[in-house]
């Protein structure tokens, strides 16, 4: 956590309502992001990134700055989210506790291949939409949202072995789903 956020965080504990604010602004767009990607409805992630605001707000006081505050932040929408989302608690534990070797990404180094990329990145994007949303919500945590796997186990209150396996298992579908794009760019 950056010594900003430390002193936004501390001022905003202290009732400062433009401190808190700016930690609204620094995060709301991570935090409504997250939610979209499990409800899959803007309307309700909306309500649910406003709740966690408003949770966040209540609860400041007790924020210890133990954690990064977005990784607490992420832990109350993903709470909530549970909360509209009953059976995602259980589909996360029901991944298994395997530990799983992470597969380096694609790298698309080559300028020639921007158009490509562009391609599939949209079509990266419509893969993930069709994902279970367990796995929506592993891959947006750690790629969209930058998290660590720690940060994320700690977040969805989940085993790391968990973790790893479901966003394992998350990205070999995603490369599946890729394959055939990448074939056809071979063929062409």
């Amino acid at each position: 956590m950056s010594a900003t956020e430390t002193t936004l965080i501390q001022r905003a504990q202290k009732g400062d309502h433009d401190a808190f604010a700016e930690l609204v602004t620094e995060h709301q767009r991570y935090v409504f992001n997250l939610a979209l990607r499990v409800v899959k409805d803007e309307n309700e992630a909306l309500d649910l990134a406003q709740e966690t605001f408003v949770r966040a707000w209540t609860a400041l006081p007790n924020f210890k700055c133990q954690s990064q505050f977005r990784t607490w932040l992420y832990r109350i929408v993903t709470n909530l989210c549970y909360n509209r989302l009953p059976n995602l608690r259980r589909s996360l534990n029901d991944l298994g506790d395997d530990v799983m070797e992470d597969i380096p990404e694609t790298n698309f180094a080559n300028p020639a291949r921007e158009f490509e990329s562009n391609e599939t990145k949209q079509h990266l994007q419509q893969a993930i939409s069709s994902l279970d949303s367990n796995y929506q919500l592993l891959i947006t945590l750690r790629y969209q949202n930058e998290l660590s796997y720690d940060e994320i186990a700690s977040t969805l209150n989940l085993p790391l072995g968990t973790v790893k396996t479901g966003i394992f298992r998350a990205k070999e579908q995603l490369r599946k789903s890729l394959a055939h794009l990448e074939e056809s760019w071979i063929t062409a």
